[in-house]
């Protein structure tokens, strides 16, 4: 797996988990501790950025999972 098809799959999985639990972008950006915003949930879910370690465990955390869940 290419770097590109991992920050894919790793945002589809975010977005899946999210839409699961009938969170919108918005209700998400709420939930997570610290600075961030919509648009960079948007581009992690789309898998156009590489988002760090650390913003992966403060979506876990919101989302209520492992961080091992989003990596999948």
């Amino acid at each position: 797996m290419d770097k590109q098809e991992l920050l894919k799959s790793v945002g589809k999985r975010i977005q899946d988990i999210r839409v699961s639990k009938g969170l919108t972008q918005v209700d998400l950006v709420g939930k997570i501790d610290g600075d961030i915003d919509t648009t960079n949930i948007s581009r992690i879910e789309s898998g156009r950025t590489n988002p760090t370690i650390y913003t992966l465990h403060r979506i876990a955390v919101a989302l209520d999972v492992k961080l091992e869940e989003l990596v999948k």
